[in-house]
């Protein structure tokens, strides 16, 4: 990529009118230069976030989907995957077993939980059934879950183990109007017991997935126009408010985020992989593994442990991760400690290339051209410590600082975005060539 320090981010597509008969004028319009012809149309099959997941399915029936850790004397192991058939199938298992409990179409379910295959598990369960998907979100504040299990009439609760202690404690109120929970390995004897006396049907994740597979019913997909998802956010005040996301929404972001994906040199392919670990209750985790679903590649889940998400990286070697300040900021700081450390000629030097590829980049050329040298000499070092394979970065969830940005930018050997938006719409800014701030 050539030196092209100009960056278009946006176009004028209507002029600004002025104000006539009582109206009020109006400024021009502008979008960005990915739609200067006009807002992307879906492809006749791929109209709904059921869809996404149904064709690829198909189309990349042995590829490796989704990967977790499993623990063994409290320490995570090497990661084991599930195939995109092996997925599918414990999805229409999981769909027939909520229509078995008397779950309509149009119902709501919970999922309540960190990120875990059995979570997509349950969410394209809901996508392929035309049922609404409620994650739960206790960080919205005290007494969130009660409020949102309520207000949402949500029927079913698939839950981390360690969350259903807060369903069934009496401060939950609303829990007494569930039909069942279902947890994503097991409950304990107690909990069973719980349940029961307040008349819910508590399901071990097998036993659930048995019911489907004893009581097999076809989907029921849902149209565009459904509501597919209800992403509740705190605001600004009172209660938290949910925000409905149609399947047609969930399809139009995964089809902007294959248009922006595309403006790079080295395109997403079924090699790729991705480390998930930002709640799949904000919509940003969510849109880019519904995007690496619609490319047939793989998600990793972290362990549990964030302050131990290095480990994770390492095991994993992600091509993408996405992350918020603080993981980026820890990253940084085990950066310049590690240079710290170096003897002061190879502190000289490593500063030398770190300006000389600034430098570079500030004129225009891209991460890759700007000094093939300082990467082969210096930042492959840097790669190493992200697992080695990383080639974009992303940072949402509040503002990254200008230094910790540029310095991602030059040191790691991949692109770095910025992301920026809310608990249920996100948006993706980046500079192809430059590191000149805006």
């Amino acid at each position: 990529m050539e030196a092209n320090p100009k960056n278009t981010f946006t176009i004028k597509v209507e002029d600004g009118k002025p104000g006539k008969d009582g109206r009020l004028a109006v400024g021009p319009v502008f979008r960005s230069v990915l739609a200067k012809d006009g807002f992307p149309q879906l492809e006749p099959d791929m109209k709904t976030s059921w869809d996404v997941f149904r064709v690829a399915a198909v189309k990349y029936a042995d590829n490796r989907m989704l990967g977790w850790r499993p623990f063994k004397d409290g320490v995570p192991g090497p990661y084991l995957w599930k195939s995109y058939k092996e997925i599918y199938d414990e999805v229409l298992q999981a769909g027939s077993a909520l229509q078995k409990l008397g779950v309509q179409p149009g119902s709501r379910v919970g999922i309540y939980g960190a990120n875990c295959p059995q979570w997509i598990v349950a969410m394209q369960a809901c996508n392929g059934y035309s049922l609404v998907c409620v994650p739960l979100y206790d960080t919205l504040g005290a007494g969130a879950v009660d409020y949102i299990i309520d207000h949402a009439e949500i029927d079913v609760v698939f839950i981390q183990d360690k969350k259903i202690k807060e369903i069934l404690s009496p401060n939950c109120k609303s829990a007494k109007r569930l039909k069942a929970l279902v947890a994503f390995t097991s409950a304990t004897t107690e909990q069973n017991k719980e349940a029961d006396q307040i008349g819910i049907k508590m399901y071990a994740w097998d036993d659930f997935l048995k019911v489907g597979k004893d009581n097999p019913r076809q989907p029921c997909p849902p149209q565009a126009s459904d509501i597919c998802t209800v992403m509740y956010t705190s605001g600004t005040s009172g209660q938290p408010k949910g925000v409905m996301l149609t399947h047609e929404s969930h399809a139009m972001y995964v089809k902007g985020v294959d248009l922006f994906m595309d403006q790079f040199d080295d395109k997403m392919t079924t090699d790729d992989v991705f480390l998930s670990f930002l709640p799949l209750a904000h919509i940003l985790d969510r849109m880019i593994e519904e995007y690496f679903f619609h490319k047939g590649a793989s998600i990793g889940y972290y362990h549990g442990d964030l302050n131990a998400l290095r480990d994770d990286i390492v095991e994993l070697k992600p091509t993408l991760l996405v992350g918020v300040p603080r993981v980026y900021e820890r990253i940084y700081e085990g950066i310049l400690k590690a240079i710290a450390e170096l003897r002061p000629l190879r502190r000289v030097i490593f500063n030398a290339l770190y300006n000389r590829k600034l430098a570079s980049m500030k004129a225009g050329y891209s991460h890759k051209t700007a000094s093939p040298f300082a990467d082969m000499l210096a930042f492959r070092k840097v790669k190493a410590r992200l697992g080695g394979r990383l080639r974009l970065l992303i940072s949402g969830g509040a503002p990254l600082s200008n230094e910790i940005e540029e310095f991602m930018r030059v040191t790691t050997c991949a692109y770095f975005i910025q992301g920026y938006g809310n608990a249920y719409r996100q948006f993706l800014h980046f500079q192809i060539n430059s590191v000149t701030k805006l």
